[in-house]
């Protein structure tokens, strides 16, 4: 069996019960860091192996694992933070497991999400949505960026602390309202509210309101 576990994005509390009883429980965990998720195994007193399985790892990276798949073991795979396969590594693993070991149930244990997390306190209709991930660095960025402004439905993205201000930049010229949710459920958690412009401007004024993990509601609503 296939456990797909969510964990937290920040805060180690935010963890399901579930969540625990499976990782105390199986065989082996996939994990996209070992070395951060020791932090969080070490946090709640689990001492399951990890192995390490993350957006590199490759087919013959899957075949050194097939013999937990063809003895049956149970597995949870596991990221650094969030739900595995949201902007994540985890769709690549099930779709080798499923081409191998096509016998093998793959269970998800949800939990907690940046995306969810931020559609949560938007404050504006989100019972429909365009979810991007991460915009791409270079190629096609510009023309992404047109169609978010274009868009007649909310336009979710995530943004990393090297490319905040360049993404508000582009998007300094679209009068829509922005909810930006900076380092979700952690210390220096912050809901910025406003257009890209005023973002902009909050941001610029204190460098450390830059530093952190983002995501990005673009209400087209």
């Amino acid at each position: 069996m296939l456990y797909i576990v969510a964990t937290p994005i920040g805060n180690l509390a935010d963890i399901t019960l579930r969540a625990l009883e499976v990782l105390s429980s199986v065989d082996v965990i996939l994990a996209e860091d070992t070395r951060v998720s020791k932090k969080l195994l070490a946090h709640h007193n689990i001492n399951t192996q990890l192995i390490s399985w993350h957006q590199h790892s490759s087919e013959r990276d899957f075949k050194n694992l097939s013999h937990y798949f063809a003895q049956e073991k149970n597995i949870a795979l596991i990221t650094d933070a969030g739900s595995p396969g949201i902007s994540d590594p985890g769709g690549k693993l099930i779709e080798l497991v499923l081409g191998s070991f096509p016998e093998t149930k793959i269970v998800p244990i949800p939990g907690v999400s940046a995306l969810t997390a931020i559609v949560s306190v938007a404050g504006v209709p989100m019972d429909r949505f365009l979810f991007l991930g991460f915009l791409p660095h270079k190629k096609g960025r510009q023309t992404l960026i047109g169609e978010i402004k274009s868009a007649k439905l909310p336009v979710i993205f995530f943004e990393s602390v090297h490319r905040i201000m360049k993404a508000l930049e582009q998007l300094a010229d679209c009068p829509k309202q922005l909810i930006v949710g900076r380092e979700l459920t952690k210390q220096f958690e912050t809901i910025y509210r406003g257009t890209a412009k005023d973002i902009l401007g909050i941001l610029s004024k204190d460098k450390n309101q830059q530093k952190g993990e983002f995501v990005i509601i673009v209400n087209n609503k």
